[in-house]
């Protein structure tokens, strides 16, 4: 591809913004472990949101989404759900509220708070660290997959003649670039880097949308695709026929597996509410949960994500997909069986953006490969340092020495990521194992440690064991289906560890248990606690507030999709919908304003009564 002199400045000049900010706020990561990893809890939290948006705006989800829309079209807006994305929702009503309330420094952590300092909790607290390093070390090859790819395509030098050598060494070169400033700078670099690539990757999600509907008619969009194409709703089976227009797509849906779209909608409801409720996986969502000033803060902060991410996101997307969709079709035929879906994005980019945008748009997703990579590499030497070793083996260190042990960690990381990326081709194949295997491993013992106060350290800790083995095995030995398929069968797993290691076993230290309660107030079968509470502070007051949270996560839910499809259907000029996707939301946010919003607290309101009256410490302050 051809780049002008004015492209190669935009994305050079980029490039050393983006890392000379990163080196410049070092100064104020290096203060302290505290300041490293999560900003002194001195960040805004429209800042952390715009931060978290950035990260959540990663290339090779982008690239997976135009996919999806291209094959699947606008049933495709309930595929993500195999993330979920909708626990945001989750963590905007309620779970960012309780996660904040901990005060801790990481989700390792956090298990300290829970379940004490005994020798179960210890061995929860160290796998709930192998997980972590094995859920970032993925999530770093699938970002080290995708910008190889996109960077290969797009940008205009030859690096290898093996196209595969050539993805890789991109890859390379791009994932030392955004290293450099994240192992520096810390959660400053990272927060104040992403917030500038936030705005540069919204003003080329816009210029990209407004030129597919210039170039593009709503009927020229109908000729190319099957019937069904532009309608959300399904019946049992999927019913979108490629056969005639485009084979490859149609073999796209069976390799898939998603043809019964009825069963495979049910099973990604069930797997994605239970994940949802588990709370946030130990990364860089956790990350900015838990950088956040106050708990309310934590909240809006998950909220207002779903309003600056989702709209732009999809005007790219639909963008992108659609101008592929009518002047690219031929070239995909083609391809035939062999054709790559996921390069879609790079494919339309480089043959229908005029020249002086072109330097915006890859700067804008250069950016958004940068965010969620520098978002992950951050995450990693929290848990490696903070829970490894500050904790096992030099507990006494200074914070200069804790600080540069996060260097070297998140190098380590980095290169282990980039080695794992070598050997995976598919983003589609590393999402599914991902989002399906390991946070299946992940989701019963996380989902229990909020709800049951019999669940002890060394459930979670046989949970998460069982669990994580299964994730690896159960998919190898179901070959035959796609892997979200294998998902209550890990959970189920799981779940007998969770339950025999927690029966099996005492339970914990019942003051740690109290203070847990009383700190956090989740809802569930907390009553043997809570009656032992209520012993010494009758005032105590129970979390009542189930039905509300959970009509408030339905009606989020409503909210984030009608949000999804509004940027498609913007794009697509199909009016009517637009209005009904612009309706749900406006009622939608005024149900969440009254219901939610106006009724938040950031600590229970009988939490300081109590302390004043018990004489004990509750550490209600920021951070």
């Amino acid at each position: 591809m051809h780049l002008t002199t004015l492209d190669l400045l935009i994305i050079l000049a980029y490039g050393l913004i983006t890392v000379g900010i990163g080196i410049w706020i070092s100064k104020h990561a290096a203060s302290s472990i505290r300041h490293y990893f999560l900003g002194g809890n001195r960040i805004p939290w429209y800042m952390l949101s715009l931060s978290n948006a950035s990260g959540m705006f990663d290339i090779s989800g982008t690239m997976w989404m135009v996919y999806l829309l291209f094959v699947y079209g606008l049933k495709s807006i309930w595929i993500p759900w195999l993330w979920p994305v909708f626990n945001q929702i989750f963590l905007m009503v309620y779970l960012s509220i309780w996660l904040r309330r901990s005060g801790v420094m990481t989700g390792a952590e956090w298990i300290t708070f829970r379940f004490g300092t005994g020798r179960g909790a210890q061995l929860a607290h160290l796998i709930v660290v192998l997980f972590a390093i094995f859920n970032v070390i993925g999530f770093l090859a699938y970002g080290f997959i995708g910008i190889g790819k996109f960077a290969a395509t797009f940008l205009p030098w030859k690096l290898a003649d093996d196209p595969v050598t050539n993805i890789h060494l991109y890859g390379l070169i791009i994932t030392a670039l955004t290293t450099i400033y994240v192992v520096k700078g810390g959660m400053f670099s990272v927060v104040a880097t992403e917030v500038l690539q936030f705005f540069i990757m919204t003003i080329g999600c816009v210029a990209v949308g407004i030129i597919a509907m210039q170039r593009i008619s709503p009927e020229m969009v109908a000729a190319v695709v099957p019937d069904g194409w532009f309608d959300p709703f399904f019946g049992w089976k999927l019913e979108l026929d490629w056969s005639r227009l485009m084979p490859a797509a149609q073999e796209r849906i069976a390799a898939d597996g998603w043809e019964l779209f009825s069963v495979f909608f049910m099973m990604m409801l069930f797997k994605g509410v239970l994940q949802a409720m588990a709370g946030p996986a130990p990364n860089y969502d956790m990350q900015r949960v838990l950088s956040a000033r106050t708990p309310r803060e934590a909240a809006k902060m998950s909220g207002f994500v779903n309003l600056v991410l989702l709209v732009p996101r999809y005007m790219l997307v639909t963008g992108l997909t659609v101008l592929a969709l009518v002047f690219f079709s031929d070239e995909l035929n083609v391809m035939g069986s062999n054709v790559d879906f996921e390069l879609v994005l790079p494919f339309a980019l480089r043959e229908f953006v005029p020249s002086g945008l072109t330097g915006l748009l890859i700067a804008a997703l250069l950016a958004a490969f940068m965010s969620t990579y520098a978002a992950t590499v951050n995450a990693a030497p929290a848990y490696i340092v903070n829970d490894i070793y500050k904790r096992y083996i030099n507990p006494h260190a200074s914070e200069k020495t804790y600080v540069w042990m996060s260097y070297l960690t998140s190098l380590l990381v980095v290169v282990i990521g980039t080695a794992v990326g070598l050997f995976v081709y598919s983003l589609n194949d590393i999402i599914q194992w991902i989002v399906a295997a390991l946070y299946g491993g992940y989701t019963a013992s996380n989902l229990l440690k909020w709800h049951w106060w019999r669940f002890n350290s060394y459930g979670y800790f046989w949970g998460m064991v069982a669990g994580m083995i299964a994730a690896m095995v159960v998919p190898a030995l179901m070959p035959f289906v796609a892997t979200i398929y294998t998902f209550p069968v890990i959970l189920g797993i799981s779940l007998i560890g969770c339950i025999a290691g927690s029966l099996f076993t005492p339970p914990d230290d019942e003051e740690v248990l109290k203070n847990f309660y009383l700190k956090v107030r989740p809802w569930g079968f907390w009553k043997p606690i809570h009656e032992k509470l209520a012993a010494e502070f009758p005032e105590l007051e129970a979390n009542r507030n189930f039905k509300r949270d959970m009509l408030n996560v339905a009606v989020g839910i409503v909210w984030q999709t009608a949000l999804t499809a509004a940027g498609i259907y913007l794009v697509l000029e199909r009016t009517t919908e637009l209005l009904i996707c612009a309706g749900l939301i406006v009622a939608c946010s005024i149900f969440l304003k009254y219901n939610w919003y106006d009724r938040m607290e950031d600590y229970p309101r009988d939490l300081e009564q109590y302390a004043a009256k018990s004489a004990r410490p509750v550490g209600i302050s920021a951070g």
